[in-house]
């Protein structure tokens, strides 16, 4: 079925895209690319794993400066922040991308340029996404664009890993302001995420008495086996295919390699589970739980002799989050997304970015991704970002951004 569009939202985007200013923010930013590419290039170039992205918004808070920026600064928990003032009467806007990798300090950063292609670990993912934020702002300048509403530019920390999402978590919660949120992570602008998967992971240590091997035999239960078991039971499950729900053991630890004569004290999982919906995940929860309950119980019943307990550690909680695909702003993406050349764009199935946060948070929110449709092949050595075409994400993002923070040439149209 074609996706229609309200005619509150096409109006404003008509008026907008026909304005003289907009079309030369538009223009700006393909004559822009190098320039924006080598500054991509730059922070790629500045290791900045999660939890240790502080050089990386350094550097990142002195371009904002650069381009003009007010209140630029490094909030309380590490995210870098700058401020372009509305005239009044708009809606306040977060653009954001995060600045954190999945590399280590220790990871090799090399660009070489090969088949079109510009690859180093994290080029992308998402220092792509910190690039349009500063094209978004350069383009906004050059033509002398005013916008009603505040436009809040981020560098975020904290999103990959057990990072969860955490830097845009304190700065949504910190920032009631706030009236819409705009993220760019990922590839292309084709697809839009509109939805939050909710995640949960968790780490559980399983614990016994340890022992001998041999000597130890049928005297005490083994912490590694109950571990074992629940796995077992886990690995039973069937979820949903709608909502999009998905669970795995992902870690599995005990003992040392030399201690082969040995029952291990202890043995520790690490799982995590998804799903689009916070009800499925909720019970998807209570099952796994339900399980390693069941695995201790079997384990020490099976001896007779002591209790197999266990302890947990919440890794991470993001609530799962929805709107509706016709909100205002998720009817801005795709039309502009059809703008720039997109016959059909597509609707995201809810993703892992920090949009869920901005849901979480009751904002209406997308995230856009940063370049052209390829395989990227995130997270690996071998990321890489094709600049052909990469301009019109960020042409998506100011289109979008204008359309919410509200315009003399078009109102906001977040309601």
């Amino acid at each position: 079925m074609e996706y229609q569009v309200s005619e509150k939202v096409r109006d404003s985007f008509q008026k907008l895209t026909e304005n003289e200013k907009v079309q030369k923010a538009l223009a700006f930013m393909e004559a822009d690319q190098e320039e924006i590419i080598a500054k991509q290039i730059e922070l790629t170039l500045i290791p900045s794993p999660t939890y240790h992205e502080e050089k990386k918004a350094a550097r990142l808070l002195e371009m904002f400066k650069e381009e003009g920026l007010t209140d630029c600064h490094i909030d309380e928990y590490g995210n870098c922040v700058g401020i372009r003032r509305g005239t009044g009467g708009g809606k306040t806007t977060l653009v954001e991308a995060h600045m954190d990798t999945v590399f280590n300090l220790d990871t090799k950063l090399e660009i070489v340029r090969e088949d079109g292609f510009i690859k180093c670990p994290g080029i992308v993912d998402d220092t792509r996404g910190c690039a349009v934020v500063l094209s978004t702002i350069r383009a906004l300048n050059a033509a002398g664009i005013e916008t009603k509403g505040d436009i809040q530019f981020v560098g975020t920390v904290q999103e990959e890993g057990t990072g969860a999402l955490k830097g845009m978590k304190y700065y949504v919660e910190h920032h009631p302001e706030l009236q819409a949120s705009i993220s760019v992570d990922g590839d292309g602008y084709k697809e839009i995420t509109y939805e939050a998967t909710g995640i949960q992971t968790y780490e559980v240590t399983f614990k016994g008495i340890g022992g001998h091997a041999c000597m130890m035999f049928g005297k005490i239960a083994n912490p590694l086996h109950a571990a074992a078991r629940a796995i077992a039971k886990i690995a039973e499950f069937r979820v949903p295919a709608d909502p999009m729900t998905t669970f795995a053991v992902t870690n599995f630890h005990a003992g040392s390699f030399e201690a082969v004569h040995a029952i291990v004290p202890e043995a520790t999982i690490r799982f995590n589970f998804r799903s689009n919906s916070q009800e499925e995940l909720e019970k998807l929860r209570g099952r796994i739980f339900e399980a390693i309950e069941e695995a201790c119980k079997e384990e020490t019943d099976r001896w007779g002799q002591d209790t197999i307990t266990y302890e947990v550690k919440h890794i991470c909680d993001v609530n799962a989050g929805h709107q509706d695909s016709h909100s205002p702003i998720v009817e801005a993406s795709m039309l502009s997304a059809n703008y720039l050349g997109c016959d059909e764009p597509q609707l995201g199935n809810g993703g892992s970015t920090n949009c869920n946060r901005a849901l979480e948070a009751g904002l209406p929110a997308v995230c856009l991704g940063g370049g052209s449709d390829y395989d990227i092949q995130a997270h690996t050595l071998f990321e890489q970002f094709k600049p052909e075409g990469a301009f019109k994400s960020c042409q998506q993002t100011l289109l979008v951004a204008l359309l919410c923070a509200g315009t003399e040439i078009a109102d906001s149209v977040i309601e």
